[in-house]
């Protein structure tokens, strides 16, 4: 045990995590570096060049003369998967905090910071990037000092792409990330973090064992669904997995045992042997709180059963998703899924695309809302269709964040203007070093969910970095905004919206639907409307037919008659027909500007 180290690599979005992660590898020849970001292993991750997945290795280093086994997690940066990092931070001793040299100190730095403050562990600062010109090494490091606190010569100065420094972040992770603590001699406990599911294995859980040792064959059980089962094969994680006999306190690795049902595994839960079970679980495990809502229903109805069985293999490789069953007239059965935010909703339309060849709608993203009815009752409303009448309700409450971003002082004015814009209220800000400011607001969870992100990165060109917690609901005056196609309203359409944004917002979806719902035999009426009252109205216009045509000359009578009995069989086709709403409909209610 004394020999082990556990760490992960933490910091903001984009500041050469995963790259640096190469170097260890290589340096440590743990394996042959072939091309950057060895450990994405997802197209999607190689693609958009971002760590969506923890990914967990086991390195070896002879530190003056000694062997040393460093187990490595490398962790995503953004917003959206700052769950996974909460994980990985769990079955973690010491933790690298990576800044970029030319960007010094960005918001997700600072709150996977505290999240690893929290869990008492050792931090290492290490200051990437240093061979670029960019690199302001001198200001990032005052910035670094002012945030750990720590003294300037404990940062290391290294770059992911030549290798400066790696020697020198190996060393400090020997010597000061603490070695786990644990009793090889008490009852098995071993946390699970991760797993993922594999079509010939099944469920494969990825565990940190806290004490105890866990032996090849050994019947186990998981503390908290009571499940029990033999460990077929165990091992440590290197790019592959290896299979070992005995797996001791300290360690980090994997286990099958034939698992078919993913309900049976949930991250978190704690493993143990039947003959000698641990008292209690590992404390200290969260569960998730999804942000964002939407629907994702299937395209053939037909495909429901095999959209449940994808999302239930997803989630337990991302177990942020949470999802439940519902119905819409509009498109059949699907379910309800709460993200962590858009991207991550994006992420999850993608890999059930990829790696399960499931294509979906998505509806309208929304939050959750608390309405309070006239007799003081209070319903949580995840879906617009799901509330109640409007001479019933007595007020509605909604989810507020509290924001933080930090930019340099010359985008101040925009960024205050698009808060402002989506009604946030300014609660201070700070300076945190030369021309960097941190600004802190409130805002409605709402307001951010569809393209408030997308937004604030344009207008700073990049630099804004964005964090958020939530901090509590308040009062405020929500309309629900139905669309109608032929006085029909469509409930996958249907959103929550502030009264003074409402028939802006109608308008708008009314002129964007008419472009892309295509033109049928019949005129096609969509309108906007709160409660009874329209509040915009636009016409597909209907695809006519000549039938004059075969009238050269005559009386003016017979081209009536024909006329006339097209009239009629336009109000027949109209009565019987229905209009299919495209997918694109969907998407352009998110790109609405």
């Amino acid at each position: 045990m004394k020999h082990i180290r556990n760490f992960c690599i933490i910091a903001h979005i984009d500041h050469g995590k995963s790259t640096l992660a190469d170097r260890l590898l290589e340096y440590t020849q743990t394996i042959k570096v072939t091309e950057g970001q060895m450990l994405d292993d997802m197209d999607l991750e190689k693609e958009r060049g971002i760590t969506i997945k923890s990914h967990a290795i086991q390195m070896e280093y002879n530190y003056k003369g000694e062997k040393y086994v460093l187990n490595l997690i490398d962790t995503p940066g953004h917003v959206d998967f700052s769950y996974e990092v909460s994980r990985s931070i769990a079955a973690c001793e010491g933790a690298l905090l990576v800044v970029d040299a030319s960007q010094g100190v960005q918001a997700q730095t600072i709150s996977n910071l505290y999240m690893a403050l929290e869990n008492d562990l050792e931090i290492i600062p290490v200051m990437n990037k240093c061979d670029m010109d960019s690199a302001m090494p001198e200001e990032v490091e005052d910035e670094i000092v002012d945030l750990l606190g720590c003294k300037r010569e404990e940062i290391i100065r290294a770059s992911g792409k030549t290798g400066l420094g790696v020697e020198e972040i190996l060393n400090a992770v020997v010597e000061r990330v603490p070695h786990p603590e644990g009793d090889e001699e008490a009852p098995l406990q071993a946390l699970i973090f991760d797993s993922v599911f594999n079509s010939f294995r099944g469920i494969i859980a990825y565990f940190k064992i806290e004490n105890g040792v866990i032996r090849k064959g050994d019947k186990v059980k998981f503390f908290n669904t009571g499940k029990e089962y033999d460990a077929d094969e165990i091992g440590v994680l290197k790019m592959d997995m290896i299979p070992r006999n005995e797996l001791r306190t300290g360690d980090v690795g994997y286990i099958i045992s034939g698992i078919k049902t993913s309900k049976e595994v949930k991250v978190g839960d704690t493993i143990t042997h039947i003959a000698r079970p641990c008292d209690k679980a590992i404390s200290g495990f969260e569960e998730v709180k999804p942000m964002v809502f939407a629907g994702l229903y299937p395209i053939d109805a037909e495909d429901y059963e095999n959209l449940r069985a994808s999302l239930e293999k997803l989630q337990l490789n991302d177990a942020s998703l949470t999802f439940m069953p519902e119905s819409s007239v509009a498109l059949g059965f699907g379910f309800r899924c709460g993200f962590l935010g858009l991207l991550h909703m994006e992420i999850v339309q993608e890999r059930l695309d990829r790696e399960f060849d499931m294509n979906v709608i998505t509806t309208v993203p929304n939050v959750s809302y608390k309405v309070f009815d006239k007799q003081g009752e209070v319903k949580e409303v995840h879906n617009p269709s799901g509330m109640p009448e409007i001479t019933l309700i007595d007020h509605i409450e909604e989810p507020y964040i509290r924001a933080s971003i930090i930019t340099t002082t010359n985008y101040i004015g925009p960024i205050m203007t698009l808060c402002l814009g989506k009604r946030g209220e300014l609660i201070k800000q700070e300076y945190i070093s030369g021309n960097r400011v941190e600004i802190f607001y409130d805002i409605p969870l709402g307001e951010i969910v569809i393209d408030f992100y997308d937004k604030l990165k344009s207008i700073s060109k990049g630099y804004a970095s964005f964090d958020y917690h939530m901090n509590g609901f308040r009062p405020s005056k929500l309309i629900k905004l139905d669309i109608l196609l032929n006085g029909e309203p469509v409930d996958a359409l249907s959103t929550l919206t502030h009264v003074d944004n409402a028939e802006t917002f109608g308008r708008r979806m009314c002129e964007k639907l008419k472009e892309l719902i295509p033109r049928q035999q019949f005129d096609i009426a969509i309108q906007a409307a709160i409660g009874a009252k329209i509040i915009a109205r636009e016409t597909v216009k209907q695809l006519r037919k000549d039938v004059t045509a075969k009238c050269y000359g005559g009386d003016v009578s017979r081209k009536r008659k024909l006329l006339e009995k097209q009239k009629k069989g336009k109000k027949r086709m109209k009565q019987i027909g229905n209009v299919e709403v495209p997918q694109k409909a969907f998407l352009a209610v998110l790109k609405l500007d």
